[in-house]
């Protein structure tokens, strides 16, 4: 294979009317070099999908199940929930369920030894097969706490003497 794309290299230097392959041929050579061209094209096109990557996913999981989950301020889905995920470090996790206790946390996710520099590149880039960076982590949320009757009418009676005393 690698003969063959030496040979197709010579072949379009030569046809391009360059010396670097020996002397220059005529024009009418170009219509040969096509063919060389689509193995070319062929060869790069299978080194390209040979090529390594990692997929990062973050996996919540919730006690009770179907709980709203954000990261980041930003709505992910109900549990349990799987997403892909680019960066590592420090996610700011909430997670609603009506009945129950918003939940608000940090979630720090530390990278593996292969995404650290320089191994990251191999990993992403020289590496022949695929890499699942998994993470996952199960949160439990508590039952919402009722209020008694003193606390509302206590709470009502400071709403209404906010409402009714004069703005400065």
């Amino acid at each position: 294979m690698l003969n063959a794309l030496r040979s197709c290299r010579c072949r379009l230097l030569r046809a391009a009317g360059s010396s670097l392959c020996g002397r220059p041929r005529p024009l009418k050579a170009a219509a040969h070099s096509n063919g060389c061209l689509y193995l070319a094209a062929a060869a790069l096109l299978m080194a390209v999908a040979s090529i390594g990557c990692v997929r990062r996913t973050i996996t919540i999981t919730t006690e009770p199940p179907a709980a709203l989950v954000f990261l980041n301020d930003q709505e992910v889905g109900r549990s349990a929930v799987t997403i892909d995920f680019l960066w590592y470090g420090d996610y700011d996790v909430i997670i609603r369920k009506e009945g129950y206790q918003t939940l608000k946390t940090n979630w720090e996710i530390k990278a593996p030894w292969y995404q650290i520099i320089p191994f990251d590149f191999v990993a992403e880039v020289l590496w022949p097969g695929h890499l699942h960076d998994k993470h996952a982590r199960h949160f439990t949320l508590e039952p919402a706490k009722l209020p008694t009757k003193e606390e509302l009418v206590k709470r009502a009676e400071e709403t209404r003497q906010r409402a009714l005393s004069p703005r400065k």
